[in-house]
């Protein structure tokens, strides 16, 4: 593969603390990224902002209010797991859809481009810029932006099921399913209307679980786990 987006979900990132930061996970997240870019594949990341807030968290906010906070949160957390990127020895860059200062960069596919050319990995972070749309929605439609050929969801859960697993031990976990098929029994491997981007561009998406060993290496070189999601 010569381009792939990762999505990282942010509560995996807090391990088993669920809240805020768990930097040996972070940092085991950096060695199989490093891997990657070593040999020659360009990553971009997105990363959710669950670990700090949700857009509904609260009910007693304004969504579009609540929504923003959501993204700042994406922002801090492509900050912090950038920073600990750099410190494996990897170069780096964040692009937002707003002005966020000094701190990151104006998002376009040009300049996502320019960076990936460099050898960069590269965050989109604050998602589309805009409340009610998710980072799901983000993912994907970065993805669709700068061609990435697969989209990695590493997630706390290894794959794609029938049933929430968590709750339900008979659930059923699928090898492949399609992207119409996940539409059709809102399978909820990303939000609906990701899910409707993801197939009308006709974007994959392969879902594994964050936590397992060399999870992200092992999805790009073929030996894989999870679920694939086909368009």
């Amino acid at each position: 593969m010569k381009r792939v987006l990762l999505k990282l979900s942010g509560e995996a990132l807090a391990g088993e603390k669920k809240h805020g930061f768990d930097e040996p996970t972070v940092r085991a997240v950096a060695v199989q990224v490093k891997a990657l870019v070593d040999a020659g594949v360009q990553v971009g990341i997105v990363i959710g902002g669950g670990n700090f807030w949700r857009g509904r968290t609260s009910e007693n906010i304004d969504r579009t209010k609540a929504d923003q906070i959501g993204m700042l949160a994406t922002v801090m957390n492509c900050i912090y797991v950038s920073e600990i990127f750099r410190s494996a020895g990897m170069m780096t860059n964040i692009l937002t859809p707003f002005e966020c200062g000094s701190f990151t960069k104006l998002f376009s596919k040009d300049r996502a481009n320019k960076y990936f050319e460099k050898g960069m990995v590269v965050f989109f972070a604050g998602g589309t810029g805009h409340p009610y749309f998710s980072t799901d929605t983000g993912v994907v439609l970065r993805a669709i932006e700068v061609e990435a050929e697969v989209i990695l969801l590493a997630k706390a859960v290894d794959g794609v099921y029938d049933d929430d697993p968590r709750t339900n031990p008979a659930a059923k976990k699928y090898d492949e399913v399609s992207i119409q098929e996940v539409i059709d029994k809102n399978l909820q491997v990303v939000d609906m209307t990701a899910s409707i981007l993801a197939r009308d561009n006709r974007m994959p998406m392969w879902v594994f679980g964050l936590n397992e060993p060399d999870s992200i290496v092992n999805a790009v070189n073929g030996k894989f786990s999870g679920t694939r999601v086909t368009v």
